[in-house]
């Protein structure tokens, strides 16, 4: 059930994030739905192998080249995703980021209060 509710999270943010961005567009919750899995099966799988071998990079950058890979797999995900549109290198790496502040400020109303008990 837990997994189910992160789906729905990510595929909200998603939604939330597209509306706020122009040069970004969900067609709707449906593909919203489709480009969370595809999302979440990229950073899975593709994400890791990629930060290992741009590690060197990653270092001399402090980081930040994590950004430049997490806009590429935007756009790959662009190019699967038939409701979804990214216009540019730029708007997938702005959404990139707006979409990890979003996810998280909904991850953490819907988690709240489980730290409490």
């Amino acid at each position: 059930m837990n997994i189910l509710i992160h789906w729905l999270v990510s595929a909200i943010a998603i939604v939330i994030t597209a509306y706020i961005l122009p040069g970004v567009s969900v067609s709707g919750l449906g593909a919203a739905l489709i480009l969370a899995v595809v999302l979440g099966l990229i950073n899975a799988i593709l994400r890791p192998m990629l930060l290992l071998l741009t590690l060197p990079i990653n270092v001399i950058t402090l980081g930040l080249f994590t950004l430049i890979i997490n806009a590429l797999l935007v756009l790959l995900a662009d190019s699967i995703v038939t409701g979804f549109n990214v216009e540019g290198f730029l708007p997938a790496l702005i959404f990139a980021v707006i979409l990890t502040f979003v996810r998280g400020i909904l991850s953490s109303l819907v988690d709240g209060d489980k730290g409490d008990k």
